[in-house]
C-alpha cells in the first residue's frame, strides 16, 4: 500500500493534482517549442510522446482587399411586406420614407439594390442587421 501511496504522491507533485491536469487538457493547454531550423513552424506536444506539426498561416485578407469598397445588396424574396422592408431599410439605415420607398421599389422591380456602399466591417454589419430582419442581403466587393 505504501508503494501505491509513494507513487500517487510523485504524481501529484509532478502535476500539481489529477483535476489540475484534465482541466489542462480540456483547455488545450501543450507544450510548444520552436527552434531556428525550424522557424515559423511550431512543435506541439499534445499526448506523451507525440508531436503535432503546425505550419504558419497566412493571412488571406490583405490591406487592399478590406480597404476596397464593399456593397451592401438586398435581393427580393416573396415573404416580405414592402412596408416591412422600407421600415427596416429606415431603421438600419436611416434613410428617409422616400429614399427607403426607392430601394424597396427597386428590389421588388429589379430583384435587387444597393443600399450601401463602403468599407468592409461597416458593411459586415449591416448585412448582419438586415439578416436580424429576415432580409436576404449579401456583401459584394466593387470591382
Amino acid at each position: 500500500m505504501s508503494a501505491i501511496a509513494d507513487s500517487l504522491f510523485e504524481l501529484r507533485a509532478s502535476y500539481g493534482s489529477l483535476s489540475a491536469m484534465s482541466r489542462e487538457r480540456r483547455r488545450g493547454v501543450g507544450c510548444r517549442a520552436q527552434s531556428k531550423e525550424t522557424e515559423g513552424t511550431t512543435h506541439v506536444l499534445d499526448e506523451p510522446g507525440s508531436v503535432t506539426t503546425a505550419e504558419p498561416t497566412q493571412e488571406t485578407d490583405s490591406e487592399e482587399d478590406i480597404d476596397l469598397p464593399w456593397q451592401v445588396v438586398v435581393h427580393n424574396d416573396p415573404v416580405n411586406l414592402m412596408s416591412y422592408v422600407t421600415m427596416v431599410f429606415q431603421r438600419v439605415f436611416g434613410y428617409p420614407r422616400e429614399k427607403a420607398e426607392r430601394h424597396m421599389l427597386e428590389v421588388h422591380q429589379k430583384g435587387r439594390s444597393i443600399l450601401w456602399a463602403g468599407m468592409r466591417e461597416p458593411a459586415e454589419l449591416y448585412v448582419q442587421q438586415l439578416h436580424g430582419y429576415l432580409l436576404l442581403a449579401t456583401l459584394e466587393k466593387v470591382s
